[in-house]
This record gives structure tokens, sequence and C-alpha cells, in this order.
């Protein structure tokens, strides 16, 4: 597949990006090479690779799940200065 001038100013179109003649043609010519470099990539026999998750061979460390208490309602009302009961006190927003 080849991309021409019609491609790239329907392209522009669809994508509302502004286009002159020197934009047309480097986009011609950036896109006519990724396609080609796409056209390689569908030429390789990757029937027996495995799938790549990572690039390095080492587990994750994992750390010990501990349950903490923290935020209790008491210590986080101790830092407002206006409450109501359990409840942050704030100005009214709207009328």
């Amino acid at each position: 597949m080849s991309i021409n001038k019609e491609t790239v100013k329907k392209i522009s179109k669809l994508s509302r990006i502004a286009s002159n003649e020197q934009f047309e043609d480097s986009m011609i010519k950036d896109l006519n090479s990724i396609l080609t470099f796409v056209e390689q990539l569908n030429e390789l026999n990757i029937k027996n690779i495995e799938p790549l998750s990572s690039v390095v061979e080492q587990k994750l460390f994992q750390r010990e799940d501990v349950v903490k208490i923290m935020n209790e309602k008491e210590d986080v009302l101790k830092n407002s200065p206006h409450k109501n009961e359990n409840y942050f006190v704030v100005p009214k927003v709207i009328e």
C-alpha cells in the first residue's frame, strides 16, 4: 500500500490538521516509511516465539500484607477547626 496526496489530504481533513504542500510531501514520505516498516514486520516468522511480558528475568518483590489502623476518625477530626459530631463543617458553597 502506498500513500498519495489525496490520502494525506483526507487524513488531514478528518483529523482537522491544516496542510500545505510541504506538509503533504513530508507526510507522504513519513507514512510510506512507516508502512514499509510494518510490511517488514509482517514478513517475520513468529510462530514458535513466546510472548514477552518483561525484558527483565526477575521476580517482583512481594511484601507481606499487614493490616494497619490508619486515619482514625477522631484523629482526623482533631485537625478540623469546626466539626459537627463525625463530620467536617465547611462553608456553604451553593445557595
